[in-house]
């Protein structure tokens, strides 16, 4: 333990001189929870909209305004003319298409129905998958609203009705930001983890101190532990302020245990760490770590879950999320805070983690020769 106490200690002295190294740990992350999550939005807004509208009656003009006042579309252009509407969606100025075809009204009231022409611009996948499904939408509850103006109701309804209403559970305004500052706050911290102990070892063999320390009495072990303790103190640091930031700045307050949050975060750094060591003993450059290392984050965070569902991946894709231990950190997080899950509901995810924890440090022990 003396031994391990020095090492410690050299390790805090090596982190808390280097300004850049503090200001990556603590500034950065804070920048980054307060800015992102306000651009990781997943409502689409501002949608173009180019109206061709041939009928120009009083219906038509109720659809338009009924669209444009739902605060998800723009009126870009409004003409008689599906070329030049066409055209403008070439140009990348509009992305969507509405056509209201001649007799549009005529045909609603004497025939009871009508049809409408709708183009979408698809080379932004999303936006035009969402910007249809809202505009469909907004086009079936105004042919709802229609229809009931018709119909006469009688003063006193003989027929049964069924009126059905919903709730929406562990968020019920549908605030996004409860459910993405979670996810990107386990992507700071397993960024901050993995990034600075990947880069640990491989400083010391640039600078040469390495071969200081391998000739010394000190065991693996009690090395991989001197570099890995101070980061994982590190990292709790940093949840805890990204914790304290969610509450401050957005509201966010876990609905379950503290206790469960800090329990599976103190084994996720480690399995976290244990990788950037791991990567560490393997690399002689800090370039290599980093590129290494970013490769490997770029896998995890785009098949962690943060930003698209893991059961709408393929088959492949939800294998390779099974070995990864950011999608299993982020679902925790999600589970805690918005349903207030305990321990006990995320044994399997504990018991995962702390596998990997157990096989990557053990690998990152084993992997570290000393040189005489």
């Amino acid at each position: 333990m003396r031994t391990l106490r020095f090492l410690l200690q050299k390790e805090f002295r090596q982190i808390f001189r280097d300004p850049s190294i503090l200001r990556v740990i603590f500034i950065m992350p804070v920048f980054q929870l307060l800015i992102l999550p306000w651009a990781a939005d997943y409502e689409v807004k501002n949608i173009q909209l180019s109206v061709v509208d041939h009928d120009h009656s009083n219906y038509s003009r109720r659809l338009i305004g009924k669209i444009t006042s739902s605060g998800y579309f723009k009126l870009e252009d409004y003409n008689n003319s599906y070329p030049n509407a066409l055209y403008d969606i070439e140009k990348d100025k509009a992305d969507l298409i509405l056509e209201i075809p001649a007799f549009f009204e005529k045909n609603l009231v004497n025939q009871n129905e009508s049809t409408l022409f709708m183009a979408i611009n698809a080379i932004n996948g999303v936006k035009a998958n969402l910007g249809g499904a809202y505009l469909g939408s907004i086009i079936q509850d105004y042919n709802r609203e229609i229809r009931l103006k018709w119909i006469q109701f009688p003063r006193f309804s003989p027929e049964t009705t069924i009126e059905i209403e919903s709730s929406n559970w562990y968020n019920p305004q549908m605030n996004y930001k409860y459910f993405m500052v979670p996810g990107i706050l386990v992507i700071l911290v397993t960024l901050v983890g993995s990034f600075l102990a990947s880069l640990n070892i491989v400083k010391e063999k640039e600078i040469g101190t390495i071969e200081q320390i391998n000739v010394t009495p000190v065991k693996k072990y009690q090395f991989i532990l001197g570099k890995l303790i101070p980061f994982w103190i590190l990292g709790l640091t940093i949840l805890s302020i990204g914790l304290l930031i969610a509450r401050l700045a957005y509201g966010i307050i876990p609905s379950g245990s503290f206790l469960t949050i800090y329990v599976f975060a103190a084994v996720y750094l480690l399995a976290v760490l244990g990788l950037g060591l791991l990567i560490s003993t393997y690399t002689s450059t800090q370039q290599q770590a980093m590129l290494i290392s970013f490769f490997l984050m770029m896998i995890f965070i785009l098949l962690g879950g943060l930003y698209t569902s893991i059961d709408s991946m393929p088959v492949w894709a939800q294998w390779i999320t099974k070995f990864n231990p950011v999608t299993y950190f982020i679902e925790v997080m999600r589970m805690v805070i918005l349903k207030g899950s305990g321990l006990g509901d995320i044994k399997r995810h504990l018991l995962i983690v702390l596998g990997f924890a157990v096989f990557l440090n053990g690998w990152a022990v084993v992997s570290y020769r000393k040189r005489a």
